[in-house]
Order: structure tokens, then C-alpha cells, then sequence
């Protein structure tokens, strides 16, 4: 009866997380937007505007259900649930903190990639089933895009994993912190096993783990068709992409699943490449800032902390840079993103060969 109730508390939990995460999220990157834009952003509905987002979900929630008389009844209902279904289940693997973790199991890494590229069949169902010249080719681009893009991500996460030997996500964030069961090396030679803090983090023990986390980054904007690489939406050419048909809360399922997936490549690309639950602050001599700072509260603290910055450089991103054009993403992909990650991949190995062994 225990294990029941926990299995469903912790489901429960996640998803109350990622709605309030989603509301939240929301409503930073229209300021964030108006901040760029010089303008204000929402200001109207609450003080300053906070609960405007509230007031737009409450909205979705109450239209009618509307389905096209055309379009493939089952695919059409279906497809959000497939798409955020996918994004949800990746955060059973992911740790909040020291042995905080839904599901701990050996290989979090790889369940992780295998089970958000269904993310794509859900699209590839909406897209088809809304039987609309503007959603098909809005969700034909968006799995080329994706497909396309899970080759840096995969390969990136495959570099790194040369170097923690592990695809536990538990243990790769474990060998970042002073509570690392190997010794830890800044850049491959200064022993920083008992300080800790940031000069742990995967970025710093091989220096070119910063070029791998940077391709990870970029690649996973594409993941979730982010701008500059949101192609698969683009308002001015195909009205709203794969979900122009989509409306009340089948639409909410969708804009979820788009912000949850922006949380967990954010989460993700914190556990292995940053440093995960561990604190940045080193220790320093007597003071023992590395050791004070980890433990249940502050690993969700930090954790927390390190990916609301990662999503907030991703809405950054997006009302800063322009969009790309097909030919010039996929040529991002496939000309440098890919043959930079297999020569990482390369350092990597010898990097474990000539420095770590």
C-alpha cells in the first residue's frame, strides 16, 4: 500500500510541478519579451500583470471541444496525449537532489533519449491527423528538425558519458560534488576532490566538456523547437504549425509539453554537465562552504536554481536572435553540430585514455 500511494504521489507531484512551472514560465517570457522589445509586457490582469497566465489557462480550459469534421478523430485526440506524455515520463529519471529521485535506475541517460523521441510520433499524429495542408507540413518539418538535431544531443551526451563512465544520472551528478566517490581533476590536473563547488562540474574536469555542453545547448533548442530554430511554428508561413487546428485544452496539453521539455533539456544539461544538485561554492580552507551547502533542501535548491537560469537564457535566445531558414538549420546541423560533436566525442577518448587512466 506504501509503494502504491508513493507511485502515485510522485507522478502527482511532478505534474503540479510542471503546471505551476509552466505558469510561471510563461509569464517571465513575456516580460523577458517586453523587456528585449522595450515595452512592458502584460500589466493588466493582477499587479504588474502576475496572474494574466492564470487567467488565459482558466480561459483554455473552458472552450468547447472542437474537432475538424475532416480530420482523423482518434490521431487528433491522441497526439497531445502522445506528445506530452513522452516530456512527462523523461522526468522519472531525473535527480532533484542526493539520492532524490523518482526512478534510480542504470541506464536514466539513455531511457531519458529514447523515451522523448516519441515526442515525435505525436507530433507526426497531430500533424496528420488534423488533415490540414498547414499542420502536415508544419509537423513534417518538425520531425525532420528533430531527428536531425537528436544526433548532436545524442552525440554530445555520449562524450560526456566517455569521460563519467556511467549512464546514471544519479552517479554522474554524485562525481561533480565532494561527495564524488573518485578523485575529481580540474582540467585534467589540480586535485579538487575535497573543494568541490564549481571547479568540479564535468565543464571544468575536461575543457572541452564546455564546447560538448554548448552543442548540447544549441541542439537542444532545435529539440524544442525554440528560436531560433522554431521552423515547425512559423506564424508568418503556416499559421501555427503542427497544432493550427488544436484549441482549449488540447492546446494546453501541447504549450505544456513544449515548456516541460524546455525544463528537462535545461534539468538534463545541469545534472551532467553542470554540476547537478552539487553546490558551486567551493571550500575554501576551514570554510566549508561545498559541504554546508549539499543536502536534500539544497540540492533542489541549487538544481532548481541552475535550470530556471538555462530556461531563462533559452526565452533570451528566442527574442534576441532571428529565425533561421530550413536550408540554414539543417546546415547547422548536419556541417557543424555534427562533425564538431564527433571530434569531441574523439577528445573524449583519449582524454580517458591519456589523462584519467
Amino acid at each position: 500500500m506504501v509503494d502504491l500511494i508513493v507511485h502515485i504521489i510522485v507522478p502527482v507531484a511532478i505534474f503540479a510541478f510542471i503546471a505551476g512551472f509552466t505558469l510561471f514560465a510563461v509569464y517571465a517570457e513575456r516580460k523577458i519579451a517586453g523587456f528585449v522589445q522595450d515595452r512592458l509586457g502584460p500589466m493588466e490582469t493582477g499587479k504588474y500583470g502576475l496572474i494574466q497566465t492564470l487567467a488565459d489557462i482558466l480561459k483554455l480550459l473552458q472552450k468547447e471541444f472542437i474537432t475538424p469534421s475532416a480530420a482523423d478523430k482518434v490521431l487528433f485526440t491522441l497526439a497531445p496525449i502522445v506528445i506530452f506524455v513522452a516530456v512527462f515520463i523523461g522526468f522519472s529519471v531525473v535527480p532533484w537532489a542526493p539520492g532524490f529521485i523518482p526512478a534510480n535506475t542504470n541506464t536514466g541517460l539513455f531511457f531519458i533519449i529514447a523515451i522523448v523521441a516519441i515526442d515525435a510520433i505525436g507530433i507526426l499524429m497531430a500533424g496528420w491527423g488534423s488533415n490540414n495542408k498547414y499542420s502536415l507540413l508544419g509537423s513534417i518539418r518538425a520531425i525532420a528538425q528533430m531527428v536531425s538535431y537528436e544526433l548532436p544531443v545524442g552525440l554530445s551526451l555520449i562524450a560526456a558519458v566517455m569521460i563519467t563512465q556511467t549512464l546514471n544520472l544519479n552517479d554522474i551528478a554524485y562525481l561533480q560534488g565532494v561527495a564524488s566517490p573518485e578523485q575529481i581533476y580540474f582540467m585534467g590536473f589540480w586535485n579538487v576532490t575535497d573543494i568541490g563547488g564549481i571547479f568540479a562540474w564535468h565543464i571544468f574536469q575536461a575543457p572541452h566538456l564546455l564546447i560538448v555542453y554548448a552543442i548540447f545547448f544549441i541542439a537542444s533548442l532545435a529539440e524544442c523547437n525554440r528560436a531560433p530554430f522554431d521552423i515547425p511554428e512559423a506564424e508568418s508561413e503556416l499559421i501555427g504549425g503542427f497544432h493550427t487546428e488544436y484549441g482549449g485544452i488540447k492546446f494546453a496539453f501541447l504549450f505544456l509539453a513544449e515548456y516541460a521539455m524546455m525544463f528537462l533539456v535545461a534539468i538534463l544539461g545541469v545534472v551532467v554537465f553542470l554540476g547537478g544538485w552539487n553546490s558551486p561554492l567551493p571550500n575554501i580552507g576551514s570554510l566549508r562552504l561545498a559541504d554546508w551547502t549539499t543536502g536534500l533542501g539544497w540540492g533542489i535548491t541549487w538544481t532548481l536554481m541552475k535550470s530556471l537560469t538555462i530556461v531563462g537564457i533559452q526565452m533570451w535566445v528566442r527574442w534576441t536572435l532571428p529565425r533561421f531558414r530550413a536550408d540554414q538549420l539543417m546546415t547547422l546541423c548536419w556541417k557543424v553540430l555534427i562533425p564538431l560533436a564527433f571530434v569531441c566525442l574523439a577528445i573524449s577518448g583519449l582524454w580517458r585514455i591519456l589523462v584519467m587512466l
